[in-house]
């Protein structure tokens, strides 16, 4: 099987039993915009370490019952990097509470306090010493015909969160950290509620 698949809807069967048996798997969104009251969910990226990667572009409307089931068991590490915006447009878009979160960033930010700079690109340099390319970020993903460019993007945003995601918890093992990630980690749902209410920082004066 080749590395990426782009899907429309949902999984097919295959690789939802295939990834059904990984102990985690990566996971990354492209939406319209930030705002999940007015952008919609465009593609969905998940997949295991070394492959295969689902590209999935997402109908609203319809759902998609067989990724639910994946991002629902907790069973399954799912690694992401910005767990907060991601899991509110899939709590927002297709009312799914992903269970079993790990996110880089959240990690990178209680761990990494030697810089300030947590975004994936820096990341990917420091621990993998490769050059992550961004510049397809802000592009139209609600395109049905998605370009070899942002196809391209699309499964890298996906296949370092495993190693990075080894490094960083080393490091929070390493500096005495993992307690307080995991409490902010239990606290995470609540945050993506709050964010899909409108609220802004509640504990500002």
């Amino acid at each position: 099987m080749k590395k990426s698949t782009l899907l429309e809807q949902d999984l097919t069967e295959e690789l939802f039993q295939e990834f059904s048996q990984a102990p985690e798997l990566g996971v990354d969104c492209e939406m319209m915009g930030l705002n999940p009251a007015r952008d919609r969910l465009c593609l969905v990226q998940i997949g295991k370490e070394g492959g295969p990667y689902a590209l999935i572009q997402i109908d609203e409307q319809a759902g998609a019952p067989r990724l639910k089931s994946l991002l629902t068991n907790p069973e399954i590490t799912k690694i992401f990097h910005f767990a907060r915006m991601d899991c509110l447009f899939f709590k927002a878009r297709l009312g799914i509470d992903v269970k079993g979160i790990f996110c880089t960033k959240l990690a990178s930010r209680l761990v990494r306090t030697y810089t300030d700079r947590h975004g994936l690109k820096e990341l990917v340099r420091e621990f993998t010493g490769e050059q992550l390319d961004k510049t397809i970020t802000s592009s139209d993903w609600g395109n049905p015909k998605l370009s070899p460019e942002q196809l391209k993007y699309a499964e890298e945003d996906i296949k370092y969160l495993f190693k990075i995601k080894r490094k960083v918890h080393e490091m929070l093992e390493r500096e005495g950290r993992m307690g307080f990630y995991k409490s902010c980690v239990e606290f995470l749902p609540v945050r993506i509620e709050l964010d899909r209410l409108g609220y802004g920082d509640i504990f500002e004066h």
